[in-house]
């Protein structure tokens, strides 16, 4: 997992040590009004890359009610565009996760654990312009609130293939 803020002085120095297409996927964060973006999934190409772009209007919620996820396929950028504050919930896949639903074969690639107090979760808080890089081992839970009240937020998801970022002899 890679976290931070687009508007960081260390953001160019961040970026160099991206793959390309993570790198274009914040660039697009920086060069977009995503506040000002219609809601919706849209297919996106970033420098030849199809990506999956998703703009979601949410309400942070209190943890229990929420479900930790990965995904297998996909690289996931989340970035909080406006609203919150948000905490994102984290901790690292290490195969020991009680499967409560599982779409990883579906075109959300997506597979929800039950919630397991003893996981070691971190938490980062996000404020808007922060963005945060979910890889396939990184458990992830966004969208929880910030202390005792619920708050809107503005959403984006930017769905990277992960092989797009693989170096070709690992393919």
């Amino acid at each position: 997992m890679i976290f931070g803020n687009i508007y960081s002085s260390m953001l160019k120095e961040q970026l160099a040590i991206l793959p390309a297409p993570l790198r274009c996927a914040i660039r697009y964060l920086t060069e977009h009004d995503m506040a000002a973006h219609e809601p919706g999934v849209f297919s996106i190409d970033l420098d030849g890359i199809p990506v999956i772009l998703q703009v979601l209007d949410l309400k942070t919620g209190d943890r229990s009610g929420l479900r930790p996820e990965i995904h297998r396929k996909n690289i996931d950028v989340q970035f909080l565009a406006c609203g919150g504050p948000e905490e994102a919930g984290f901790y690292t896949d290490d195969g020991n996760g009680q499967v409560e639903e599982n779409l990883l074969d579906t075109p959300r690639d997506i597979l929800f654990y039950k919630n397991d107090p003893a996981a070691g979760e971190g938490r980062i808080h996000m404020i808007p312009g922060t963005f945060a890089i979910y890889f396939p081992w990184d458990v992830h839970i966004p969208a929880i609130q910030s202390g005792d009240t619920q708050s809107p937020i503005r959403k984006i998801v930017i769905k990277v293939p992960l092989d797009s970022c693989l170096p070709d002899c690992t393919r």
